[in-house]
């Protein structure tokens, strides 16, 4: 649908009455732009703006069919830029991937935003509060909205950031040594990060290096450049981050490999011992008449007393005291 619509003109606002009427007024050479807003919008709501403006056929089919990498691509009259929008999710630890395409042509720009990540009204009423900053008209919405964009990556680089903290201090300081899903699923979202991040800024550098960003005045230039350089700082830590959950994810199975075999050595230690009373009591329970042992007896009192099951009981407790006393030395208990 279309969220808003308006002419702009001397950094100005003014209501957008009939589309066809204001975009002739604008051909016939007055000043201002047309800026147009449109979320999620139906194929009969984009052609009808699209049959107004005239905008390139590739362009408009990849806005259409959405899922587009970040780009910035420079056609006959416009210019068509695609960018990956991020929205944290506090109570998941998720990111949301949404995409937002701008045409900027030289009297118009519209603006579509395919799902909830960074929404445009407050970068709109920004500009609004400041009129100086719509004197590089198009191209200073295309800046404003990318800037928006690159900050919002800012943001959610500092939640990954937290979260990465966090599960570093749940592999390396707790018992537990963490949860294996817990950090695939943020390498995950940092892959998503990745994918919006990078290609943006291969874009960026190939637009200012040699596209039409070479042509942009000083003061904008070197604002484009200032974004330029939050990218690549995103992306540096995104790398990182990456790496470490890597290492981390490592060093939690390790941990748990370690905790494996320690368990397995207690185990073995315990039926080690089991086995030694299982294995005597095995050979006394034969019920063979002609063991020795089983008619030991001593004169009490002129009374006979059989002692061998007694002295069985203390082999056996010997026996396994001294496996015990072993394997706590060796530490396997």
């Amino acid at each position: 649908m279309i969220v808003d619509q308006a002419i702009y003109r001397d950094g100005r606002r003014h209501p957008c009455a009939d589309l066809h009427d204001e975009l002739e007024r604008l051909s016939d050479g007055e000043d201002g732009f047309l800026w147009i807003g449109l979320k999620d919008p139906t194929d009969e709501e984009f052609g009808l703006v699209n049959r107004q403006l005239h905008l390139h056929p590739l362009a408009v089919e990849d806005a259409i069919k959405g899922h587009q990498r970040a780009k910035i691509e420079q056609y006959e009259s416009s210019l068509f830029v695609v960018l990956k929008t991020l929205r944290y999710i506090d109570r998941t630890s998720d990111i949301e991937t949404g995409e937002l395409m701008l045409f900027i042509g030289e009297r118009f720009v519209v603006t579509v935003r395919r799902g909830e990540g960074n929404p445009l009204a407050g970068v709109r009423q920004a500009l609004e509060h400041d009129p100086g900053r719509l004197r590089f008209e198009t191209m200073g919405v295309l800046h404003a909205v990318m800037d928006s964009v690159v900050d919002n990556y800012r943001s959610v680089d500092r939640e990954i950031q937290q979260d990465l903290e966090e599960i570093e201090r749940d592999v390396f300081g707790s018992p537990a040594g963490g949860d294996a899903n817990v950090i695939y699923r943020l390498k995950r979202e940092v892959l998503e990060f990745r994918r919006a991040d990078g290609p943006l800024a291969e874009a960026l550098q190939e637009f200012m290096t040699r596209g039409q960003g070479r042509a942009l005045e000083t003061d904008l230039r070197h604002q484009f450049r200032d974004i330029e350089d939050h990218l690549r700082q995103v992306g540096d830590h995104v790398d990182a981050y990456d790496r470490l959950l890597t290492d981390v994810l490592s060093a939690h199975l390790a941990g748990v490999s370690v905790k494996q075999n320690e368990d397995m050595r207690k185990i073995s230690a315990w039926v080690a011992m089991a086995a030694v009373p299982t294995l005597i009591a095995g050979i006394y329970g034969m019920n063979f008449h002609t063991i020795p042992e089983l008619e030991w007896s001593l004169d009490v009192g002129g009374r006979e007393v059989y002692f061998g099951y007694f002295v069985v009981l203390a082999v056996m407790a010997g026996i396994c005291f001294s496996l015990y006393r072993m394997f706590k030395r060796s530490g396997w208990l």
